[in-house]
């Protein structure tokens, strides 16, 4: 039986670092949820707890965390239409340069986001 000695050249690819950061995203993504079913169960429960919640969330760190929010959403749903493409597409010789640009565009919307909250 021959083996080939394992390798992790492959990691400083452009698209194997658009897939681990779609898995990170992922999973920070997951992080966020209880937070924000803490939340949801706040409104449905405790209206003043609510009200101090929603007064804290004015604060620029917070701002600036949704901020980090909206950004992980747009990365997370743009490497997930990559994922898609892959999958039921041919491949394509320019897709680093999409993955590149799925970036650029992830890290816009950001950047529109936090400056409509400021």
């Amino acid at each position: 039986m021959s083996t080939r000695p394992h390798t992790t050249a492959y990691r400083g690819d452009r698209l194997w670092l658009a897939a681990m950061i779609h898995r990170v995203s992922g999973v920070l993504l997951a992080a966020f949820l209880p937070l924000h079913f803490l939340v949801l169960g706040l409104a449905i429960s405790n209206e003043a707890q609510l009200d101090g919640f929603l007064h804290w969330t004015k604060a620029p760190l917070v701002k600036l965390a949704e901020t980090g929010l909206v950004l992980l959403l747009a990365i997370h749903l743009l490497g997930g239409i990559r994922v898609l493409l892959i999958e039921n597409m041919p491949w394509r010789e320019g897709q680093k340069r999409m993955a590149t640009i799925a970036a650029i565009a992830a890290m816009a919307v950001a950047g529109v986001f936090l400056v409509a909250v400021l």
